[in-house]
């Protein structure tokens, strides 16, 4: 995630966030909790809605004992003697989904959640090995990535992806379009991709808030990442016309509640700079690519002036990845494969 914001065009009703196990009313009858990551981003956000004699959960945290105890000090605190209804998990990332499986197996908690997302889900935790180093290894290697850096990233193997507690064996599918009732409320869920597969959020038009989960963040641009499943993917169009796709269904006035950050008023505003981020992202890579053809690799540095850990790294280069294949399919660029399998990319 990058840093992408004019901060005075945003509004933030809270100054700081609630501490660990704590909570804050942001809306009547809604709850945010925050909880440690062990990251760069050293947070996530969960909300909980007012769900009859109980409370449903926005995202769940990730499988870490630092979450659970969050966890434990809400419950046994701020909610003591009251219950968790259902979990509502917006996408497969492990900081969203990492505990859904401890929730359902301690509380009883059925899990809400959108097909691809939940599939995915399963699919780091049944068969991870099936998209682990063989997967990536020629996939950095084609576009760059020096050998050694790549041990490096493939190191860290599925270090990431196992900080969670698996999903339930059934779930119920929630889909763009659908309305959800939550306690004495009514939700419509939304769906957008580009930094996951179809990522939910849920919109209260008669109280003017929205559940945007990570697509949109105050202070930083969501990580669009192309990865090796898809390597040709454009997932930096998907995410694009996400954001259009909610500027022009979600009014400006709502308060937005993001996975990360604090939430804030000035959704528009903000699409608008996430979009303008993005097109300056390209007009840099077409600019590094004007003289020579550079493969992703060698565009890194161009995006990312800063040094990169190898965490960082893979999650840059799958940024970068992204925006050339936007602007492949745009005709901003033109593929050029050298004789060794290296591809590299050249400004039209």
């Amino acid at each position: 995630m990058q840093h992408a914001q004019r901060a005075s065009s945003l509004v933030f009703p809270h100054a700081q966030p609630p501490a660990a196990g704590q909570l804050i009313e942001v809306a009547p009858g809604v709850m945010w909790l925050r909880l440690p990551l062990p990251y760069r981003l050293d947070h996530v956000n969960i909300y909980l809605i007012q769900d009859g004699d109980g409370w449903a959960t926005i995202d769940t945290g990730l499988g870490t004992d630092e979450c659970r105890a969050a966890w434990d000090v809400a419950l046994t605190g701020p909610l003591a003697g009251q219950k968790l209804t259902r979990m509502i998990v917006t996408h497969f990332h492990p900081d969203h989904v990492g505990l859904a499986g401890w929730l359902a197996e301690r509380f009883g908690l059925k899990l809400s959640m959108p097909r691809p997302e939940y599939l995915y889900s399963l699919a780091l935790q049944y068969a991870p090995g099936d998209l682990g180093a063989d997967m990536h290894r020629p996939f950095y290697l084609r576009h760059g990535l020096p050998p050694e850096i790549t041990e490096l990233v493939l190191s860290r193997g599925h270090e990431y992806l196992h900080r969670t507690t698996g999903v339930p064996t059934t779930y119920h599918r929630i889909q763009h379009g659908d309305v959800m009732r939550i306690g004495a409320r009514k939700y419509n869920v939304l769906t957008g991709g580009g930094h996951a597969l179809e990522q939910a959020m849920l919109h209260q038009p008669e109280e003017r808030l929205f559940f945007a989960a990570d697509q949109v963040i105050a202070r930083i641009s969501p990580n669009v990442s192309v990865h090796a499943m898809e390597p040709d993917l454009d997932a930096l169009g998907i995410y694009l016309s996400s954001l259009r796709m909610l500027r022009e269904t979600v009014p400006a006035d709502v308060l937005v509640l993001p996975g990360h950050g604090l939430p804030f008023y000035g959704l528009h505003a903000r699409i608008d700079e996430l979009i303008e981020h993005h097109g300056l992202r390209c007009g840099e890579i077409a600019a590094a690519c004007r003289t020579r053809a550079l493969s992703v690799a060698q565009v890194l540095p161009f995006v990312f002036q800063r040094e990169l850990d190898e965490h960082q790294t893979g999650f840059a280069f799958g940024e970068v990845l992204a925006h050339v294949n936007h602007m492949l399919s745009r005709g901003e660029l033109v593929l050029e494969t050298d004789a060794d399998g290296t591809d590299r990319y050249r400004s039209t």
